[in-house]
This record gives C-alpha cells, structure tokens and sequence, in this order.
C-alpha cells in the first residue's frame, strides 16, 4: 500500500515538468491540479479492457494529467484495480504517490470483477448475511447510502488502488435516495454519511469528501432530485463546524449539458446563483464529468466550435477546450481507455484555457439572480 497523499510540493514538482502544457495547472484544494482528468467508467469487465485502462493510464500519468477518477463500482472494481497497478509501477520508476490525486466514489452495490451466476444470492452471502447491509438500507435495490456501507466500500476501494489515502472521495449519485425517501430523511441520511466520512479523514483514509452527481446539481429546485449546496454546507458544518472536509463536488457539465453555467439553481439566503458559481464562493473543488459525454461529442459539432477555439484538429478537442476554459471548472474529466485516446485529449492542454470573450461566443454564464 503506498503511503502519504498528494501534496502541494509533490503536485507543484509534478506540474513544473511539464512546461509544454500551458495553463494546464490550476489550484484546487491547496494542490496544483491539470485541467483534464482521466476517468475509468466505460469497458467490458475483461483483460482486454484491463490491459487497454492500464497502457491509457500510464500514458496519462507520465504525460501530464496528475488526476485520476473511479468508483468502485466502475467495470465491478476493475478500474481501481487497473489504477492500482499502475500507481505501484509508477512509484517503481519515481512518480511519487504525493505527486497524483485519487478520486473514487462509493454509494452502489459491486459485484467482484464481473456478474456472478445469480447476483441476488451473491450479495446475501457476501453483504448481507454479514450484516454489513440490510435490504430496507437500500434503495431502487442498488443504492446504499448507511455508514456502514459506505465504511466497507471505502475499505474496498483502499484495497483495491492501494493506497492509504485517498485523495477525494464522493458520496456516488446521493439524489437516488429521493427516488424513495423524503427530503427530511435524506439529509438525516447525508449527515450520518458525513460523520463517517469525517472520521475517515480524521483516520486518514481519506483526504477531503465530496459528492459525485448526474442529476442532482442540473435539476431544478422543484424537482424531486434536486440537490441544495446550501443544506449540503449546513450538514457539514453541523457535522464538524468550520473544520470540515466537504471540499468537492463533481457533476456533468458539457456542449449538451451547460447546466451549471447557464440555470441559476442554486440559493444561498435569498441570492441565486449557478451551481458553479455557488460552490465556487464556497471554496469547493468542481471536476466536471462526462466532458465528451460517452463519446458523442468527439464529432460532428457546429462550425461555431471551430470558431471559437482554432488551432485545435478535432471536435474531441474543442470539446475538451470548452469544459476546461469553463468559468469555475477545475478539471475536465475525459473517460480514455487508449494512448491514442490520451494522446488527443493533452493536446486540448497545449493551449491555455479559452478567454472569457471566447467562452461567451457559446454561453452566456448565468449571474445573480437571473
């Protein structure tokens, strides 16, 4: 298990070799961040797959990207495996653990590597016969949320990337519980979770926690999946006071999906804000998902794209360029599961972010009370 985290030093040491990717190292968390991440969701649970995630990673690892993102429940824990195994080879050759910040998430059921013949009666015998869950704890039967859970895919994903600490860890797509539970008990739900995630970090298994979103931060406020950062803000802090470590939070933002910049969702008081712009006052990290949104958005854009960000060869690039140069955003996360695919995606990095005159060619951010 490699001990330590990512630092300030060892992340700043790691940005300063590179000095062909401008504007790729921002600040997020006191730690100097690249502007794209690699995620590790999409894959057959196969040794294809493995061995494709592993020669992608180390590509991005070595070439400039200082921040990997996975879950638990990706390809049934293989991609933390294969980020596992990467990690410890790159230590071998002197990348420092201090050097690369893990993120995974924790929340869904997991199988083992790959579905077993009858899933039911694997997880009984696995889960719950060892007390470890009840049936009543989950919801939509593949969404847990109790301490106990969380404590025990925390363990797993510890294990599985082999490390000590975790750098960010997500509470996984948390607006499923409001698709069975109300808003009062959901966030009894969310403060209990904090208080486990508190500990570990007190425990130093993790770093900082956050939530990981599809729906919830885009929603609007009357909808049943709409999550406040506002009462997330209060739980932390009735949780651990002004010393807590809800720092992050990680949702999908793209050409499709502009939500957070562009639907002022949000209320802290009586102002209104974008979901960017509040967790920004907040002081809280913002990596955005699905920067290409599973591949659709790699081609085929409008000329308008081009227009306003040239000197790029790809849509896959412009689309990268769109999310990083996004007012607020502190990494793009790219799934890639090939150099090739690594390849394209730095060259999004050898430009600095896009102007605020280019970006608003495209959107205009909402602001206020808008």
């Amino acid at each position: 298990m490699l001990k330590g985290r990512a630092t300030a030093e060892g992340t700043q040491a790691y940005a300063k070799r590179f000095t062909d990717l401008p504007g790729n190292y921002r600040p997020m968390l006191g730690l100097s961040t690249s502007s794209i991440g690699i995620g590790t969701y999409l894959g057959e649970f196969d040794l294809d797959t493995d061995r494709a995630y592993e020669s992608a990673l180390d590509a991005a690892l070595r070439g400039g990207i200082n921040l990997v993102d996975t879950a638990v429940n990706y390809r049934f824990q293989r991609s933390e495996r294969n980020i596992g195994a990467v990690l410890a080879r790159l230590a071998a050759d002197g990348i420092k653990r201090e050097e690369i910040i893990v993120a995974s998430k924790g929340g869904y059921i997991t199988f083992d590597g790959e579905i077993p013949p009858d899933p039911r009666v694997w997880f009984e015998e696995h889960y719950v016969k060892s007390g470890v869950v009840a049936p009543s704890d989950m919801v939509e039967g593949t969404h847990c949320m109790t301490p106990r859970w969380l404590s025990t895919m925390l363990e797993l994903s510890r294990k599985n990337l082999g490390v000590e600490t975790i750098d960010i860890y997500y509470l996984h797509n948390p607006e499923t519980q409001l698709n069975e539970v109300s808003r009062g008990e959901f966030l009894s739900r969310i403060h209990s979770a904090f208080e486990m995630l508190e500990q570990a970090v007190e425990a130093r298994k993790i770093a900082v926690y956050g939530i990981a979103t599809w729906n919830g931060l885009r929603a609007n406020p009357t909808e049943r999946a709409f999550l406040s950062l506002e009462e997330l803000w209060r739980a932390a802090h009735e949780v651990a006071g002004d010393k807590h470590h809800f720092r992050a939070v990680q949702l999908p933002h793209n050409l499709a999906m502009p939500e957070a910049v562009t639907r002022a969702n949000q209320s802290v008081g009586p102002q209104k804000g974008t979901t960017l712009a509040v967790a920004n006052a907040m002081g809280l990290a913002v990596c955005a998902s699905a920067s290409l949104l599973q591949g659709k958005l790699a081609q085929g854009l409008p000329p308008i794209l081009s227009e306003a960000f040239p000197g790029y060869s790809s849509d896959a690039q412009r689309s990268i360029q769109f999310v990083r140069s996004t007012p607020g955003v502190n990494v793009a996360l790219v799934g890639m599961k090939s150099v090739a695919h690594v390849r394209e995606a730095l060259r999004a990095a050898t430009q600095s972010p896009a102007s605020s005159e280019q970006f608003t060619k495209l959107f205009k951010p909402v602001s206020g009370n808008e």
